[in-house]
């Protein structure tokens, strides 16, 4: 195990998904091949710093009931820490997953007790000299957790620890701009796919939006815009942006691939690997990921390596 720890601020939620041919047109029904319930969301990115080594633990808000169960049994059978009790008051929330027949996804989700952090439940927090810290958009984005996040980002409280990793998430174009502002202004990284680069940059070309991101990170920080199949775009604060090659694989299902590369990225970080190799390795992580159907389907490292091996690199990083 490395000596830093994950620290993840967002939620999990609960994935229902349903396979189909294709997603339905409004009025009609969608045929169906398989249906899987699983846990999702902020679990996802949690589960591959795990399979990388990395010791984990969950900042977020559980719930109680049925799906705030399935939740807990997930998080104890990875062995993630939970840092609070349970919450009365609210249910996990749900996000109904359709995967086409090109391993596409849609979403439609809504949040429960995932979407509701404290200032009491944030300043209880004490990060190690060492630890990680992960934050998405998503919490962001919910009412009952974005006031308090952002007055403990804007306080400084996440620069406690080895940093904070910023994943914008696809509901960046909603969030409101002060608050996507505290946690761009706190994050020494930020992670995000050229979509949501392009929102927070104006940049559509992922070169140009990595270096635009990493223009204001603090030192020893930068940012990496994920490109799918071609793999990332890596600038450090205030440098050029360098392609990192993706690994060709045949997607089956593609949710969960840039929480996989979070999460394989910072754990190899925390490990002592340099950003670009963090990069290469979290690659191979996401595409791995998608060759199995499910969200939470992060390769472990030792799967990795065995592929790094095979492409040139160190088989014992």
């Amino acid at each position: 195990m490395s000596r830093a720890r994950l620290v993840q601020l967002s939620g999990v939620i609960v994935d229902l998904v349903f396979r189909v041919e294709a997603v339905p047109a409004p009025g009609s029904e969608a045929v169906t091949h398989g249906i899987a319930v699983t846990a999702g969301g902020g679990f996802n990115a949690m589960l591959a710093a795990r399979r990388f080594g990395m010791e984990v633990l969950y900042a977020g808000s559980l719930g109680t009931g049925p799906f705030a169960s399935i939740a807990a049994e997930a998080l104890a059978a990875a062995g993630i820490r939970t840092l609070r009790p349970p919450r009365r008051d609210a249910d996990q929330g749900l996000c109904v997953t359709l995967v086409d027949a090109s391993g596409e996804r849609t979403f439609i989700a809504r949040e429960g007790a995932d979407g509701l952090l404290e200032d009491a439940d944030l300043a209880s927090l004490a990060p190690a000299a060492a630890d990680r810290l992960l934050l998405s958009g998503y919490a962001l984005a919910y009412a009952g957790s974005r006031a308090a996040l952002a007055r403990w980002l804007s306080a400084g409280a996440a620069g406690a620890g080895a940093g904070l990793l910023f994943d914008p998430g696809p509901l960046v174009a909603r969030l409101d701009p002060a608050v996507l502002g505290s946690a761009l202004a706190a994050a020494t990284w930020v992670s995000a796919n050229r979509a949501e680069a392009a929102v927070l940059t104006g940049c559509a070309d992922p070169a140009a939006a990595a270096e635009a991101l990493a223009a204001s990170r603090p030192a020893g920080g930068g940012a990496v815009v994920r490109a799918g199949a071609e793999g990332a775009f890596l600038a450090l604060t205030g440098g050029r942006a360098r392609h990192v090659p993706g690994h060709a694989v045949a997607a089956v299902d593609t949710s969960g691939a840039g929480d996989t590369h979070v999460g394989a990225f910072l754990a190899r970080l925390a490990a002592g690997d340099g950003p670009e190799r963090a990069v290469r390795l979290a690659n191979i992580a996401a595409a791995l990921s998608v060759t199995r159907p499910g969200p939470a389907t992060a390769p472990t490292l030792a799967e990795v390596r065995a592929v790094a091996g095979d492409r040139g690199f160190d088989p014992g990083v």
